[in-house]
């Protein structure tokens, strides 16, 4: 029996209040641009919304040592405005926030695999993907996919899960949680020298992982072209011969051509046809199943109209075959 919907989208209005200082471009304005355009598009009223719950604080083992977790809290608490490092700031209302970003990613897993929806976009931040075990960066607090999959793992015995991490910057958080693992298959497409400085093309995973991290590097200047040529030829060729359960994505737009922090050129139209390439593999490898995350993006516009575009194609119905 088909899932009852294409998508689910997970949403909380705590997201919003993880504050930021003016003028830092991981703002609580980029998902008001985005809740904005989705407005306009017909597609916030029609994709159902489910609220994203807090995640048990002890589930945040599953990659984060206790002691990270509780001095984040601390750090919060206190009223710290940075943690670890200077990019990285937070709020009153940052650890709520990151809670249910971590959960939110947990439940799309559970109504994904429990067959309530076929994908699942978590429309959240702070973001995750260059959250290590014990350090928070690049505007990350907890490493929200990791923790999704990892639950994957544990909670419903899936054995092979792939990552396909297309954000501008190297999901290093990510790399860093399964680097020893052949259960995860991590591919990640980011420009390359930026920050932070990780994913060159021999980082491929140690010990049982070795093989299991493909990272592409891309110079500057890279667009919608050879992103296509790159997902419809090597990127397929990996997850077909590994036939993950579920596909999870490290959903950045920051490698728009209209994005401050990044210099590539893909367009929105671009973006739309990565999603519709991956949503195929993903009919054909493991049923449709999706769980995608936003990451970075930071030209609001760009933003807003990219996050539609990959919505759109997330909300058409899959062949799930």
């Amino acid at each position: 029996m088909p899932p009852e919907t294409p998508l689910q989208v997970y949403w909380s209005p705590d997201f919003l209040e993880h504050r930021v200082s003016p003028g830092h471009p991981e703002s609580a304005a980029r998902l008001e641009a985005i809740i904005a355009g989705l407005r306009a598009a017909g597609l916030w009223d029609q994709v159902p919304r489910i609220d994203a719950p807090a995640v048990a604080l002890e589930r945040l083992q599953l990659i984060h040592p206790a002691g990270y977790v509780a001095r984040l809290q601390a750090a919060i608490d206190r009223g710290a405005r940075v943690v670890d490092s200077a990019d990285t700031e937070v709020s009153a209302g940052s650890f709520q926030a990151a809670l249910k970003m971590a959960g939110a990613g947990m439940q799309a897993v559970d109504d994904v695999l429990g067959g309530k929806t076929t994908a699942g976009f978590v429309l959240g931040r702070p973001p995750g993907h260059h959250a290590l075990p014990d350090l928070a960066m690049g505007f990350c607090l907890l490493a929200n996919l990791a923790l999704a999959a990892r639950h994957a793992q544990t909670a419903h015995g899936l054995e092979r899960i792939a990552v396909i991490d297309w954000d501008v910057h190297h999901g290093n958080g990510t790399q860093a949680a399964f680097y020893n693992s052949a259960a995860v298959q991590f591919i990640s497409l980011h420009e390359y020298p930026l920050y932070p400085g990780t994913g060159a093309a021999d980082e491929s995973g140690s010990g049982a992982g070795l093989g299991f991290t493909c990272n592409i590097p891309l110079a500057a200047g890279a667009g919608d072209e050879r992103y296509l040529q790159l997902l419809e030829g090597p990127v397929t060729d990996i997850l077909t011969g590994y036939r993950p359960d579920m596909i999870f994505i490290s959903a950045g737009f920051d490698a728009h051509a209209a994005d401050p922090l990044g210099h590539m050129q893909i367009s929105s139209a671009g973006f739309a046809a990565m999603t519709r390439q991956i949503k195929q593999l993903a009919g054909e490898l493991c049923h449709g199943r999706i769980v995608s995350f936003l990451e970075g993006g930071y030209n609001l516009d760009a933003l807003a109209e990219s996050v539609v575009a990959h919505v759109a194609e997330l909300a058409h119905r899959a062949n799930t075959a």
